[in-house]
């Protein structure tokens, strides 16, 4: 597909005028129609800007298997998706984090019933400009000081954060506020989602997030790990240190094993897609969720995803095949979280 391989040279704002352009549904889209023109059934997809690789890749091999449907999947952030998806705008929304309290509100209020369904893991990878010689490792504790909510105007320079780091300006980027990135990284690193300072380059595009770190020798910054490892050459990894020693002792990098284990913490989440559940009696949509959750796992590593693993993947699907509604998790701390441990305790194994 053109669009696909386009994001990688261009930028997504051109790349999704360019799809926009393709047809009338596709006003926000991302990836439209694997053939070229419209099919007679729709899917639609929209939200996170973490869980967008991986559904356009499904959608991608979803639609060479079903050239009579089309499949769309646009980004406004895990926020801007769960808006949409509870206004009854989208079949599915793509989701970064669980749903929260205030949306299974928003939902409830309009009706919408929703199968929860996660569908691979991540991390969230702490990355500076290559050019940084200091640092190799930070800890949680020092996450805290650089991005908790007092450290706005106090905390202006790396020394500030670690003595013997350099006396000079440390300049954050991280997800933008209505994404599912910045809602987990808040909540592991300070305590409660969405408290942060305020004064980063924020993005709810991943990429913008990429080329501002790659282009300032004085950046740190969070984003997705499937961004960090598709742009490995461009950026350093910082490992983190949660001073726990249940998950192993020092600063642990994140990797496919260690996303996997749960040893890269508090940094390592579940990603998830909200399916409605009038939209899943649709033919085309209950064919496009069942495709997915069969797929998950090769697609995710070719996206730099990690799977949940068989028999993970085994209870999400019996979770869609038998329409179970509502959220394992009902808005609660999520950090550290194995899906196996929920879905197994949900479904009283």
């Amino acid at each position: 597909m053109i669009v696909s391989h386009l994001r990688h040279i261009l930028p997504l704002s051109l790349i999704g005028l360019m799809v926009a352009g393709c047809g009338p549904s596709a006003q926000d889209a991302r990836t439209s129609s694997g053939g070229g023109a419209a099919g007679p059934t729709l899917v639609t997809l929209d939200g996170s800007s973490t869980v967008f690789p991986l559904s356009e890749a499904v959608a991608e091999e979803f639609q060479k298997a079903n050239q009579g449907t089309r499949v769309t999947v646009g980004i406004s952030g895990t926020g801007g998706g769960f808006q949409k998806f509870c206004r009854g705008e989208i079949d599915i929304a793509d989701a970064s984090r669980p749903i929260s309290a205030t949306e299974v509100a928003a939902c409830g209020k309009s009706g919408i019933q929703y199968i929860e369904l996660p569908v691979a893991y991540d991390g969230i990878a702490i990355a500076v400009n290559p050019k940084n010689t200091w640092a190799a490792a930070i800890t949680v504790a020092e996450l805290k000081t650089l991005w908790g909510p007092d450290a706005q105007g106090k905390v202006k320079n790396w020394s500030d954060v670690r003595k013997g780091w350099p006396n000079r300006e440390i300049h954050l980027f991280g997800a933008g506020v209505d994404s599912g990135t910045y809602d987990y990284f808040t909540e592991a690193i300070n305590g409660k989602a969405k408290s942060s300072r305020g004064d980063f380059t924020s993005s709810e595009d991943d990429n913008v997030l990429v080329q501002g770190i790659s282009n300032d020798e004085l950046a740190l910054g969070f984003l997705p790990f499937a961004y960090f490892e598709e742009n490995a050459a461009k950026l350093k990894l910082v490992p983190v240190d949660d001073g726990k020693q249940d998950n192993g002792e020092g600063a642990i990098s994140p990797s496919p094993d260690t996303i996997r284990t749960g040893t890269y913490q508090p940094l390592s989440r579940p990603i998830f897609i909200y399916v409605s559940a009038k939209a899943a009696d649709r033919a085309e949509v209950q064919r496009f969720v069942d495709f997915y959750v069969q797929n998950a796992d090769a697609l995710a590593r070719e996206v730099n995803y990690v799977g949940l693993g068989a028999n993970a993947y085994q209870m999400v699907g019996d979770r869609f095949t038998k329409r179970t509604t509502g959220s394992v998790f009902v808005g609660a701390n999520t950090v550290g979280v194995t899906i196996d441990q929920l879905l197994a305790k949900e479904a009283g194994k």
